[in-house]
């Protein structure tokens, strides 16, 4: 059976592909009903209907209407700017549903022919496989689906699902015969029997949401509409009150004019990336493998106040590894390291690996495996591993099987060490040589090197972390001190969880968590962000509103900073779209009044050329602006772990005084270049 990694691709910010199809994609979202979801653009559209009907009534009368198509023509090309920055950002995430799409059909199975003989099967896409399918996997396999075990023994690998670094039992019958798709077998064999539905498997239904067009729109997103609604309002207010003032001075602007000034003064910038920013803030976490259920996630991401992370394997490696060898009494540390070193050499887990690994760095004791040697690698059954070489034999293994190899050995001291390094949370092995018992080699989850840094990192964006284990006090204590948690959870039940997030949510937190296990599923659904591992239980899947399709607890951190990132970069460019407005009336409102006021030409700073042409350039510019800003909406504002204040003072800085600069430089640009041309 082959396996692979679900990874997304990477997707270039403008694949040819993508905007072959987001430019067709454009042109459908002109549509009214759709746009009048976006009120800014949707006014924007209605504006440039209107002033394309001008400009043709001008033409049937005879009177030049080159100024009015010129016009028409820019506030047409804005509302399609805009259609195309959100189709453009629709189009990334339907191109990483096809990567997941051909991802899943590289797993393969092993569909037995014949239930009753294992050695004939056919090999099929995993994604075929139908509910009651039997199916063959061997030692480092994955498991292709959710499954039921009706024949043979094996130890799985679970440890993304539950958590628990130490492998379980599987076998038929009883309670431990359920299997879950991605859980790897890294011993001996099982016969599952599928009990996934067909054509509803998980990886199809993450599809669907990432090809799933109806993104349902934040709060957050909510209120910003509004906000512009409201300056639309307000805005075509003031153009409707000029229309008098005008009036009465004797000098009427045409409305073509009029409604070019409404286009430039209303906040049509961030009116036409806003959809594309939240589109691109799902499509950044499809990018890391981890899909939203709704936008609203990953807003939440970026406002949490807490996060609450499982031990083992998201603060801690989750496989066990060797961390030391203790002798019983008469027997030399470096000879145990030996004995260890050479019981390892054939098995190639990690836990054996860094057997050897440990031998070799702290004893200097170094073996290459010798050709006659004969591997006795680990079974279920036996629970031992070792290797026999000519009359000798070294074994490691399960405490209770080393000892029924060499009994009567165990002593008082031995039995008490065992006990020792279990309550420190590690797992004992017992190594024997020949047969004589030799000592203990100790198997712990270590702490993940920089996990520290990247929790004082959150620290300082303020988000609080909390450490939540089964183990007991005194080994949560240590684990915790030693990875630079503010809190922890120890000897956690469901209902511990549940209950910890509700108090924190009580007292005005927003709360994330990530598990895996059923018994995670309440402490999901009622976390603000729910992030549940892909390999883990359906009850977890669908309690959490975010799923990780590489069962990667850390990347829950990732998970916080796209959400900043994503309100960083709609709070950057509604800073720069605000900003930028207000340059433009320093082009528009001294063209169309110096006539009659002549003291507003005073506010001409710009030098524009003709009135013509300062309109003109300001509603060319309009459209352009929001060309040159989708890269940085479909990419996002660079995020940094600094303070509220700090990200007041950068915003403005950059964002508000960049908006203000812009426009007099652009709209100065295009008017030399319309001059230039005669257009002006």
């Amino acid at each position: 059976m082959t396996t692979q990694t679900l990874e997304a691709a990477p997707i270039g910010l403008f694949d040819p592909r993508i905007l072959r199809r987001a430019g067709l994609d454009a042109f459908a979202k002109l549509n009214p009903a759709a746009l009048i979801r976006n009120p800014v653009i949707f006014v924007t559209e209605i504006v440039a209907l209107l002033v394309s009907v001008l400009a043709i009534h001008d033409l049937i009368d005879g009177h030049s209407p080159t100024f009015a198509i010129s016009i028409a023509l820019w506030l047409w090309l804005t509302v399609l700017f805009a259609t195309f920055a959100e189709a453009v950002a629709e189009g990334r995430g339907r191109a990483r549903a096809e990567t997941l799409r051909r991802t899943r059909s590289d797993l393969v199975a092993r569909l037995l022919d014949d239930p009753a003989d294992r050695t004939r099967f056919t090999e099929v896409p995993a994604a075929t496989l139908r509910r009651d399918a039997l199916v063959l996997v061997r030692a480092g396999d994955l498991i292709p689906s959710d499954g039921e075990v009706v024949e043979g023994q094996a130890s799985v690998d679970e440890s993304a699902i539950t958590g628990e670094s130490a492998p379980v039992i599987r076998e038929a019958g009883g309670d431990r015969s359920a299997v879950t798709g991605g859980t790897q077998v890294i011993s001996d064999w099982l016969v599952v029997r599928i009990t996934a539905e067909p054509g509803h498997t998980f990886i199809e239904q993450m599809i669907a949401l990432v090809e799933g067009a109806s993104r349902r729109k934040t709060p957050n997103e909510i209120a910003l509409d509004i906000l512009l609604a409201g300056l639309t309002i307000i805005f075509l207010i003031a153009v409707v009150t000029l229309v008098g003032l005008a009036r009465y001075s004797g000098h009427v602007p045409s409305v073509v004019v009029l409604a070019a000034l409404l286009v430039t003064l209303i906040p049509t910038t961030i009116g036409g990336l806003l959809s594309a920013i939240g589109i691109a803030g799902m499509d950044r976490l499809v990018r890391f493998n981890v899909i939203a259920t709704s936008g609203r996630a990953v807003e939440a991401a970026g406002d949490i106040d807490m996060l609450l992370l499982d031990k083992t394997g998201t603060i801690t490696f989750g496989n066990r590894m060797a961390a030391g060898f203790h002798p019983i009494a008469g027997v030399d540390p470096r000879s145990l390291a030996q004995a260890a070193a050479l019981a390892s050499l054939g098995d190639e887990t990690p836990e054996g690996r860094s057997v050897v690994t440990l031998a070799r760095d702290a004893h200097g004791v170094a073996f290459d495996l010798d050709p006659d040697a004969v591997i006795v690698p680990f079974s279920a059954n036996t629970r031992v591993s070792g290797i026999d070489l000519h009359d000798r034999v070294w074994r490691k293994g399960a405490v209770d099987s080393i000892l029924e190899l060499v009994p009567g050995q165990a002593t008082d001291a031995f039995r008490a060490e065992v006990e020792r390094i279990a309550r420190l949370g590690a797992t004992p092995l017992a190594v024997m040589e020949d047969n004589r018992l030799l000592g203990i080699i100790e198997l712990k989850d270590t702490v993940k090197p920089g996990i520290r840094e990247r929790f004082a990192a959150l620290r300082r964006m303020g988000i609080r972390t909390v450490m939540i284990t089964g183990d007991n006090r005194t080994t949560a204590a240590a684990i915790a001190a030693e990875a630079g948690v503010d809190d922890f959870l120890a000897q956690a039940t469901p209902q511990d969880k549940l209950a910890y997030i509700r108090r924190e949510q009580e007292a005005g937190r927003l709360v994330a968590m990530c598990g895996d296990g059923t018994n995670d599923a309440p402490a999901l659904a009622q976390a603000d962000v729910g992030v549940a591992m892909q390999t883990g239980t359906q009850a977890a899947r669908e309690a959490g509103n975010m799923v990780d399709l590489d069962s990667d607890p850390t990347k829950l951190i990732e998970v916080v900073e796209i959400g900043k990132q994503l309100l960083i970069t709609r709070g950057s460019l509604t800073t720069f779209s605000i900003a930028n407005d207000v340059s433009k009336y320093f082009a528009i409102l001294p063209a169309i009044f110096a006539a009659t006021y002549p003291g507003l030409a005073a506010l001409n700073i710009m030098r524009l050329h003709t009135p013509q042409s300062a309109i003109l350039s300001a509603v060319i510019f309009n459209a352009l602006i929001i060309v040159a800003l989708v890269p940085l909406a479909l990419r996002g504002v660079r995020f940094r772990a600094t303070g509220a204040s700090a990200l007041l003072r950068r915003n403005l800085l950059i964002y508000g005084l960049g908006g203000l600069i812009a426009p007099f430089i652009g709209i100065k640009l295009i008017d030399l270049v319309l001059v230039a041309i005669g257009a002006a």
